[in-house]
């Protein structure tokens, strides 16, 4: 426990908490012993639930509300509510007081804003103030006369109960909070990515705002060296005036086309064939040890219009997505990589699948999660990390990422390994051929 780090603990919280338990403690305390009039220790339980309200007034004072405790203060704090709570009970009968199972509250926040270690030394603490209070205690208040005492079996059921429900809850909550804080991360990397994609689009209008800027002075360029190259002819300098003038023409064409209106600039661009997609996709990637092959034809079954190769809009998205789980199939292949692409009249599917170590079986339900990163003996590392291709190390944003993205488009994804003899991971995306092939409102055709 480093106490120089700041937790998740804000003052404001803690403080309402512990509001929360003062009053709860209050009414309970004057029911019992106003309403019920069982005899009890009353001044003493009003004197610990009294330093808790000054506890919280001092620390509203000292600190702002916003305030993020250190996770030595924030354990500190906890602690000194399993002390309080364990004071009372001790003055109200020990394990008997059923109110007992109040000792998980502070072991619960612990586990959903503190490290493990303070959550296992705060469960720690309750179990062992839990143990005392099955032993040591004042009579549990009861009618005038009369004295309530649980046989020690029971007692020790309670303990037993208290201590399983600190390690479950403190368990369960810990992990929903982990997992939580690992989906904010993983989708706070989504959205870096999303945000270079936008950028790589925001390019577009700088080019033609560029193209707007440099028309002219090329225009004129054009003119005078045109003129230049009549009034040089038959001398040296001639060519390279041809030349110059050539080059700006040149020029100006390229910039001509990034100023075409959608619907005469990227009519072809615009649209791929599923085998171009794939191409796009792996191109980067066919240069290397491992050898790219690509195989795409229409479904053995399919018929009529089914046979015809589904053109689909381009989607950075869809050839991102694409290019991760080609990189994570080439990093992990021994030799070769093999896509296949099929179609038919109502689906459209691309596989991918690699002759590696394959997936362990026990992760392939939860590959796809943000953080889950493991192959069978290796770290499913690759995904993502472009031009690096390390097979260990990896933090499996990647995978989460391309299924993201794969998925907006309207594609499921499914994971499994080649069967035996053969090694090896099978990745296979899969569409409808209705939303692979629509239309977006905003790509002209």
């Amino acid at each position: 426990m480093v106490s120089g780090v700041d937790s998740r603990l804000r003052l404001q919280t803690i403080v309402r908490l512990r509001w929360m338990a003062v009053l709860g403690q209050l009414a309970a305390v004057l029911f019992v012993w106003l309403v019920m009039q069982f005899p009890m220790p009353v001044g003493y339980c009003l004197a610990f639930i009294a330093l808790s309200a000054w506890v919280n007034v001092a620390l509203s004072i000292r600190f702002p509300a916003r305030h993020r405790f250190s996770v030595w203060a924030a354990t500190a704090l906890l602690a000194y509510d399993i002390v309080q709570l364990s004071a009372l009970l001790y003055l109200t009968g020990g394990l008997q007081n059923p109110f007992t199972l109040l000792l998980l509250a502070p072991v619960t926040v612990s586990a959903a804003t503190l490290p493990v270690a303070s959550t296992i030394l705060l469960g720690v603490i309750a179990v062992a103030a839990a143990y005392v209070l099955a032993f040591s205690y004042w009579p549990l208040p009861w009618y005038q006369g009369m004295r309530y005492e649980m046989p020690l079996p029971y007692k020790l059921g309670v303990l037993a109960a208290v201590a399983a429900g600190i390690g479950f809850i403190a368990f369960y909550v810990w992990r929903l909070a982990r997992e939580a804080e690992l989906m904010s991360h993983a989708l706070a990397a989504t959205e870096e990515i999303l945000a270079r994609e936008q950028k790589l689009h925001a390019l577009d209008g700088l080019a033609a705002a560029a193209a707007h800027e440099l028309g002219t002075p090329l225009s004129t360029i054009v003119l005078v060296t045109s003129e230049l190259a009549r009034d040089l002819k038959g001398t040296p300098q001639a060519e390279d005036v041809i030349l110059l003038r050539d080059q700006a023409s040149r020029c100006r064409e390229i910039l001509q086309k990034l100023t075409r209106t959608p619907g005469t600039q990227d009519a072809w661009y615009a649209r791929l064939t599923i085998r171009e997609l794939v191409d796009e996709a792996s191109q980067a990637y066919r240069n290397g040890p491992v050898v790219v092959t690509v195989v795409a034809g229409p479904d053995t079954l399919a018929s009529g219009t089914g046979v015809l190769e589904p053109v689909v809009i381009r989607r950075p998205g869809m050839i991102y997505g694409l290019g991760n789980i080609i990189e994570n199939a080439v990093d992990f292949a021994n030799s070769k990589v093999e896509i296949v692409a099929r179609w038919s009249q109502t689906a459209v599917s691309i596989s991918v699948t690699d002759d590696g170590p394959g997936f362990a079986p026990e992760l392939i339900e939860t590959l796809g999660e943000p953080y889950v990163s493991t192959r069978r003996q290796t770290a499913l590392a690759g995904v993502g990390k472009r031009g690096g291709g390390s097979k260990a190390g990896g933090l499996g944003l990647g995978f989460f990422i391309a299924k993201t993205l794969l998925e907006r488009s309207g594609a499921a994804l499914s994971l499994e390994n080649r069967p035996e003899p053969d090694h090896g991971a099978i990745v296979t995306v899969t569409w409808s051929r209705q939303s692979f092939e629509r239309v977006d409102s905003n790509v002209t055709a």
